[in-house]
């Protein structure tokens, strides 16, 4: 099922990615296969009872390490409760919520 959903969202997005860093769940050849043949390249860590030899080195799971900017990013951002759940119905209204929270997390960083 996660297959199906990640090749649909990368397929809508607006810009095409060089490459996807995704987590373990995300460890499939299927994946792999359908989005090399856009020239995407997956980086993820292999699941532990995987049965076929590995198909990547530990320079591209280099990548991977520094994914935890991101997520601790998005952990800040979920402190505030209107960017959670999106409460308003206009979009712009919701990125200017979001923009803000950035601002303010910008803020309690650098003073």
């Amino acid at each position: 099922m996660r297959v199906i959903l990640a090749d649909r969202t990368i397929r809508s997005s607006a810009v095409k990615p060089k490459r996807v860093i995704a987590d373990r769940a995300y460890d499939s050849d299927k994946l792999r296969r359908t989005l090399a043949k856009r020239g995407i390249r997956l980086i993820s860590p292999h699941r532990r009872n995987r049965t076929k030899a590995p198909t990547q080195d530990g320079r591209t799971l280099r990548r991977y390490c520094r994914r935890w900017k991101v997520e601790r990013l998005f952990s800040w951002l979920f402190n505030w409760r209107r960017t959670v759940v999106r409460y308003e119905f206009h979009t712009k209204n919701y990125l200017g919520f979001v923009q803000l929270a950035c601002i303010m997390l910008l803020n309690r960083q650098l003073f």
